[in-house]
C-alpha cells in the first residue's frame, strides 16, 4: 500500500512543480500587470504558451532575492522618519509645474562658508518607469553628499500611470530649474550640476540633458532657459541605465515580460521607442548641438539580467562615435541592485567600488575651486 501511494504522489508533485505552480503564478502576473497584446481569444493563447510560462515565472521568482534587502529596508525606514536627522537634510520642498516634492542633502561643508558655493548632484532614481520615490533613497543620497562634498538633491517624478516618460523628464527639468532659481538660498553652485541616475533613472537623466540640447518644445521651457541649463550641467552618470528602449523590449521580450513592464505603457507605446531612445537621439542632432552634450560616465555591472551590459556598451559606443567624451566601467560580479543599494551604507560590498568610479568622473565633471 505504501509503494502504491508513493507511485500516486509523485505524479501529483510533479505535476504541481512543473506545471501548476508556474503557470498560477504567470497567470496572476499577467491579470494583475498586463495582458499580452493580442485581440481577443488570441491574447489568453499567447498568455497560456509554455515558454511564456516558464520564463515569466522565472522573472517573477527571481525578485524573491530582494528579500534580502530587508535590514536596509528598515534602516532607510527609520533614518528617514527620525526627526533627529532633519539637521542633514531638508525634506518635502516642493518644486515644478506639477507640485514635485524633493529632498536637498547637505554637503559636509554645509554652513562653513558664506560665500564658497557648493556643486549639485540631482540623483534620478529607477525603478521601470512606474515605481519609486525619494524617500527609500535618503541613505544613497546622504552618503553621496560625504563622499562628494556636494549637496544632494532627490526630486520626485510622475511615474506610470500617473505621468508618462515626457512628463518625468518635464519633472526632472523642473527640479534643474528649482536649483538655479532657489539654489542661493542653500549655498548652491548653479552652474555646476551632476546628474546621476540608476537604471529608469539613468535613462531620464541622459534623455532629460538630449531634450534640453535640442530645445524641444514639449518641455515648454525657454530657449534661452533651457540653454542656460544644459550649460549648468556638467556630467552626467549613469548606473545600469537603458538607453535604447527598442533593445531593451527585444531583451523584455526574451525574458517575457514585455506586457506586464511599464515601459511600453510610460513611451505611449512601441511607435515612440526611438523618440525617447538616447542613442537614437544623439545620432539627431547636429554638430553644434552635439558639442553641448555633456560628457557622460556609464557604470554598468557584468552580472545584471534586468538591464544587459550591451546597454551601456552601445551607448558607449555612440558617444565615442560622435566624439562625446564617454567613461565606461563594466563592474565584475555586480548585479543591476546592488550597484545602487550598495551606495547606501560603507560596510555593504561594492560601496568603496563604485564610490571610487563616481568620485574619479566626478573630479573630470566639477574643477576645484
Amino acid at each position: 500500500m505504501i509503494g502504491v501511494k508513493y507511485h500516486v504522489t509523485l505524479p501529483v508533485a510533479a505535476g504541481a512543480l512543473f506545471v501548476a505552480i508556474p503557470y498560477s503564478i504567470s497567470l496572476v502576473a499577467q491579470w494583475l500587470y498586463g495582458w499580452p497584446n493580442k485581440p481577443g481569444y488570441k491574447k489568453y493563447t499567447e498568455a497560456l504558451k509554455p515558454r511564456r510560462i516558464y520564463c515569466l515565472t522565472r522573472a517573477v521568482l527571481e525578485m524573491l532575492k530582494y528579500l534580502q534587502y530587508g535590514k536596509l529596508y528598515f534602516q532607510w525606514k527609520s533614518w528617514y522618519k527620525n526627526v533627529n536627522n532633519n539637521k542633514h537634510c531638508v525634506k518635502g520642498i516642493t518644486f515644478g509645474r506639477r507640485g514635485n516634492k524633493l529632498d536637498l542633502y547637505h554637503a559636509p561643508s554645509m554652513g562653513q562658508s558664506k560665500t564658497e558655493l557648493i556643486p549639485v548632484i540631482v540623483f534620478v532614481y529607477g525603478g521601470a518607469w512606474g515605481s519609486g520615490e525619494r524617500s527609500t533613497y535618503c541613505l544613497l543620497a546622504l552618503q553621496m553628499a560625504k563622499e562628494l562634498s556636494a549637496s544632494v538633491i532627490c526630486p520626485d517624478y510622475f511615474i506610470y500611470p500617473k505621468g508618462n516618460v515626457l512628463n518625468m523628464v518635464q519633472d526632472i527639468s523642473d527640479s534643474l530649474i528649482w536649483v538655479r532659481e532657489n539654489g542661493h538660498s542653500f549655498n548652491l553652485d548653479k552652474d555646476n550640476i551632476v546628474l546621476i541616475g540608476h537604471s529608469a533613472g539613468a535613462h531620464l537623466c541622459a534623455l532629460t540633458a538630449l531634450f534640453l540640447v535640442e530645445c524641444v518644445d514639449e518641455l515648454f521651457i525657454e530657449q534661452s532657459q533651457q540653454r542656460e541649463i544644459t550649460n549648468s550641467i556638467k556630467g552626467i552618470i549613469g548606473l545600469s541605465g537603458v538607453y535604447n528602449v527598442m533593445d531593451h523590449y527585444q531583451h523584455e521580450k526574451i525574458r517575457a515580460v514585455e506586457y506586464i513592464s511599464t515601459m511600453h505603457k510610460a513611451m505611449d507605446g512601441i511607435e515612440n521607442f526611438d523618440y525617447y531612445s538616447p542613442t537614437v537621439l544623439l545620432q539627431r542632432l547636429n554638430k553644434n548641438k552635439l558639442k553641448r552634450v555633456p560628457p557622460v560616465a556609464l557604470l554598468h555591472g557584468t552580472n545584471d539580467i534586468i538591464v544587459p551590459v550591451e546597454s551601456s556598451l552601445k551607448f558607449s559606443e555612440v558617444l565615442t562615435s560622435l566624439s562625446i567624451p564617454v567613461s565606461l566601467y563594466l563592474l565584475p560580479k555586480m548585479d543591476h541592485t546592488k550597484i545602487v543599494t550598495d551606495l547606501m551604507a560603507p560596510e555593504r560590498h561594492f560601496y568603496h567600488t563604485v564610490f571610487g568610479c563616481i568620485k574619479q568622473e566626478y573630479r573630470k565633471f566639477i574643477k576645484p575651486c
